[in-house]
C-alpha cells in the first residue's frame, strides 16, 4: 500500500468513512499515518479492583459477572449496567447509550477496562469504561492510549483501530526523507520509529522523542522552504536604487513631528537594501501607532526622485483610501502624480492639477500607470490584476500581508519591459512577530522593528470589566462623548443567532446589527451612531468611516473590520464586547485605534465567561503595553495554529505547537543551511526537495 494511495485503499473504509476523513483533511494514506494525538490517557497500570481509587484513572482485569440494559425513558436514554469481579473483589459498571456492548461483552469472558472511577451513592462505579477483550495485542485498555482530534461519526477508538491496523501494513514502506547524519548530529528517531511510537508510545518517554521527530521534520521542511526562497531572491536582478540623502532630510524636515530612533534606523536599513542590485524583501515590524507608514513614504519618496514608480497595496478598500490620503499628505510636496485603484473606485491626483483628487475611469488611470506618468499607485489586490502593468515599477509595499512572491511581483512589471527585474518589496504589520515565527514561517524576510512610539503619547488605560457592570461604561462613554470625543464599540459577530432550538456558546456572542439597534434607540438616544461591518458595501463603509473620521458620528459600532489602520485622533474610547473571543494579538490591535490622539485614552474588555483561561489572558493585555510582549504570550496561549491561521498548511496542531519551542526552531534553522549549502538544489533528497515545493505553495511565497 503506496502512502499516496486514497484512503478508501485502507480496510474499514468506505465511502462515508471518507467523506468523515476529509473534514479533518485527511485524504490519503501519509494524511491519516500523521493525523497525530493531541493528547494521551494513560491506562498502562492494570491494578485490582481492591485497589481502586475515586477519581483516578485505572485498568482493571476482570470477569464478566452479569450484564444488561435498562431503558430509561424519560432521558431517552439506554443505561448499560454489568458487574465485573477478580480475586480481590466486585465492582460496578455503568456505560450511557451503548446498549449494543451486549453483543460483544458477554457474561463469563475477561476484559480489560479502563476509565476513572467515581461514586454513586455509597457504590464506586467505572464510568463509561474503555473495554477490550483479553486477547493478545492491547490496543485500547492497558496501555497508553492516543486521543486524537475527532469528527462526527470519527471516534479515538475507531481511529486507534484503523490506524493500528494501517502501521501493520505500511511497515516498511515508510521511508525516511532526512539525512542519515542529520538524524545521528541531532538525536532523532527514525521516521517509521516515531510515526509508530507517537501512535502507540510504551512510555512517556517514546511519544516525546517521537513527537520531537516530527516536529523537527516539519519545521526542518519549513525551514528549508523560506531559506530556498531567501536564496532565490537574492539571486535575482532588481533596480538599484541609489539613497538621495537630501531628499530623505527634506522629507524628514517637512513633517509635522521628529521621528523616533527606530524609525530613523528601520528608514535607514530600507534605503540601504533598496540599493541593493537583488530584490529587497523587508517586513516592517511595528506596534500600533509606532509610524510605519512614514517609514515606508521614505521609501516611496528615493524610488520615484530616482525615476521609478512604487505602488502600495491595502488589504481592504476603506484602509486603501486612508493609505491613499495619508501616505499624499507626507509626500505631497513633492510634486507627484498618485493614482487609487480599488475594485469599486479609480482617483487621480496630478502635480499639473494642482487640485483636489479627481474620478478617473479604469482605462484612462491604467495607460497612465503602464506610460509611467502615475509615479504612486495606491490600491486593493485590484492591483495585481492582469491587466495592471507598470513602465518601471521598483518597489512594492504591502499593508498586513507578509506574503508576495518573486512571480507576483514580476506580473507587475511591463510585458514591454527590457529586462527581467523583479520589485523590491516592503512588507508592514502592527502584529508583533515572536521571534520563533520569525525564524520559521517568515525565515525569507529580513525583519525591521519599530519598537518605539512617537515621544508625547499617553498609555491607553484599559480594564476587563465585568458584564453585570456595562451600564458604568456606558455612563463613561456618555461622559467623553459629551465632551466632545467619541468611541468605538466593537462585536464578535455581524448578525444575531437564528439558532432557536439550541442556544450554543456562539449564539450568546453580541452581534453588531442588534447592538447597533440597542445603543441608537435605548442607551444613547441623544448621540449619532455608525454602524459598519464586513457585510457592507464599499460605499457604505467609505460613508461610515468618513462620518466618523469627520466627527459627525459620536459613537462607531463595528466588528474587527477597524482591527487595522484606521486612524480617528479623536476617538478616545475602546469597548469590546466578549472580550475573551479575541486573541490578545487582535485584542492590542483594535486599543490601537484610540490613544491616537493628544487625549487620555481607554480600553474596556467585556468578555461573555469568566474561565480561568480567560482571566489569564485579558489580565496579560490590562497589565501591557508591549505588543511584543503579548504576542509571545499569545502564542503560546493559542498555539501558532490560531495565531496565525495556519490550519490550511495540514501541519497538525501538536507540530505546530513545536513552533514555539526556540531551540529547536534554531537546530532545525541550523541544518537547513548547512544542507542547503551542501547541496543548494537537494538533488540528493528529493522526498524533502518534495516538501519544501509542497509547502513554498501552503505558504503563498508565490
Amino acid at each position: 500500500m503506496k502512502l499516496n494511495a486514497p484512503v478508501t485503499s485502507i480496510p474499514y473504509i468506505g465511502e462515508a468513512y471518507q467523506k468523515r476523513l476529509a473534514k479533518l483533511n485527511i485524504h490519503t494514506v501519509e494524511d491519516l499515518l500523521l493525523h497525530l494525538p493531541h493528547k494521551y490517557e494513560d491506562f498502562s497500570s492494570v491494578i485490582n479492583i481492591a485497589d481502586v481509587k475515586p477519581d483516578n484513572n485505572c485498568t482493571i482485569k476482570a470477569k464478566i459477572s452479569k450484564i444488561e440494559n435498562k431503558r430509561i425513558f424519560k432521558r431517552k436514554m439506554v443505561l448499560t449496567q454489568a458487574t465485573v469481579e477478580d480475586d480481590t473483589g466486585v465492582m460496578n459498571i455503568v456505560w450511557f447509550n451503548q446498549g449494543y456492548l451486549l453483543n460483544t461483552v458477554i457474561e463469563g469472558e475477561e476484559f480489560f477496562l479502563s476509565g476513572k472511577a467515581s461514586h454513586r451513592g455509597k457504590k464506586l462505579y467505572l464510568m463509561n469504561p474503555i473495554v477490550e477483550k483479553v486477547n493478545g495485542d492491547l490496543i485500547h485498555t492497558g496501555r497508553i492510549i492516543p486521543i486524537y482530534p475527532e469528527t462526527r461519526g470519527l471516534t479515538s477508538k475507531w481511529l486507534r483501530f484503523v490506524i493500528k491496523n494501517l502501521l501493520d501494513r505500511v511497515e516498511g514502506k515508510i521511508d525516511e526523507i532526512l539525512p542519515p547524519k542529520l538524524i545521528k548530529e541531532c538525536d532523532l528517531l527514525g521516521r517509521r520509529d516515531a510515526i509508530a511510537k507517537i501512535h502507540f508510545p510504551q512510555s512517556v518517554n517514546d511519544y516525546k522523542k517521537a513527537r520531537r521527530r516530527l516536529s523537527f521534520e516539519q519545521i526542518f521542511s519549513i525551514q528549508l522552504s523560506v531559506i530556498e526562497e531567501k536564496i532565490r531572491i537574492s539571486q535575482e536582478k532588481a533596480v538599484s536604487i541609489p539613497l538621495n540623502v537630501d531628499a530623505a532630510q527634506k522629507l524628514v524636515s517637512l513633517l509635522p513631528f521628529n521621528l523616533t530612533d527606530a524609525q530613523r534606523k528601520s528608514a535607514w536599513r530600507i534605503l540601504k537594501d533598496l540599493e541593493k542590485k537583488y530584490p529587497m524583501n523587508r517586513l516592517l515590524e511595528g506596534d500600533v501607532g509606532s509610524g510605519k507608514t512614514v517609514v515606508a513614504a521614505m521609501a516611496i519618496a528615493n524610488v520615484i526622485k530616482a525615476g521609478y514608480q512604487a505602488a502600495f497595496m491595502a488589504p481592504t478598500e476603506v484602509l486603501a483610501k486612508q493609505h491613499f490620503r495619508e501616505v499624499f499628505n507626507i509626500l505631497k510636496d513633492l510634486n507627484l502624480n498618485v493614482g487609487l485603484l480599488t475594485g469599486k473606485e479609480d482617483k487621480y491626483y496630478s502635480k499639473k492639477l494642482k487640485s483636489d483628487f479627481i474620478e478617473i475611469s479604469r482605462k484612462r488611470l491604467l495607460e497612465k500607470v503602464l506610460s509611467g506618468e502615475i509615479d504612486l499607485l495606491i490600491g486593493t489586490h485590484a492591483l495585481i490584476q492582469d491587466k495592471v502593468k507598470f513602465k518601471n515599477l521598483a518597489l512594492v509595499v504591502l499593508d498586513e500581508q507578509h506574503r508576495f512572491g518573486i512571480r507576483q511581483r514580476a506580473k507587475l512589471v511591463s510585458r514591454d519591459a527590457k529586462d527581467k527585474r523583479i520589485p523590491h518589496l516592503l512588507s508592514m504589520t502592527a502584529t508583533p512577530i515572536p521571534r520563533t515565527l520569525a525564524l520559521t514561517i517568515y525565515g525569507d524576510l529580513d525583519i525591521s522593528i519599530i519598537d518605539e512610539v512617537p515621544k508625547g503619547r499617553k498609555k491607553i488605560k484599559t480594564k476587563v470589566v465585568l458584564p453585570k457592570d456595562r451600564d458604568e461604561i456606558y455612563s463613561f462613554i456618555r461622559d467623553q462623548v459629551s465632551a466632545g470625543r467619541q468611541a468605538f464599540i466593537i462585536c464578535p459577530r455581524i448578525e444575531p443567532s437564528d439558532d432557536t432550538k439550541k442556544e450554543s456558546v456562539w449564539s450568546k456572542a453580541k452581534a453588531v446589527k442588534e447592538e447597533y439597534d440597542k445603543l441608537s434607540k435605548k442607551i444613547f438616544p441623544e448621540f449619532s451612531i455608525g454602524l459598519i461591518h464586513g457585510k457592507l458595501g464599499i460605499k457604505e463603509k467609505e460613508r461610515a468611516m468618513d462620518a466618523f473620521r469627520r466627527g459627525r458620528t459620536n459613537i462607531l459600532v463595528s466588528t474587527s473590520v477597524v482591527e487595522v489602520g484606521i486612524d480617528v485622533p479623536n476617538a478616545t474610547v475602546m469597548l469590546i464586547e466578549g472580550a475573551d473571543r479575541f486573541g490578545l494579538a487582535q485584542l492590542h490591535q483594535l486599543r490601537g485605534r484610540v490613544g491616537r490622539g493628544e487625549f487620555q485614552s481607554f480600553c474596556f474588555l467585556i468578555p461573555e465567561s469568566f474561565s480561568p483561561k480567560t482571566k489569564r489572558r485579558l489580565s496579560a493585555i490590562e497589565k501591557s503595553r508591549d505588543g511584543f510582549e503579548l504576542s509571545e504570550k499569545d502564542l503560546k496561549l493559542r498555539g501558532p495554529g490560531d495565531f496565525l491561521g495556519t490550519r490550511q498548511w495540514g501541519v497538525p496542531d501538536s507540530v505546530m505547537k513545536s513552533l514555539t519551542d526556540l531551540k529547536l526552531v534554531e537546530t532545525a534553522r541550523e541544518a537547513a543551511i548547512k544542507l542547503l549549502e551542501e547541496d543548494s538544489s537537494l538533488r540528493k533528497y528529493p522526498s524533502l526537495k518534495m516538501r519544501s515545493k509542497e509547502l513554498r505553495a501552503k505558504m503563498h511565497l508565490e
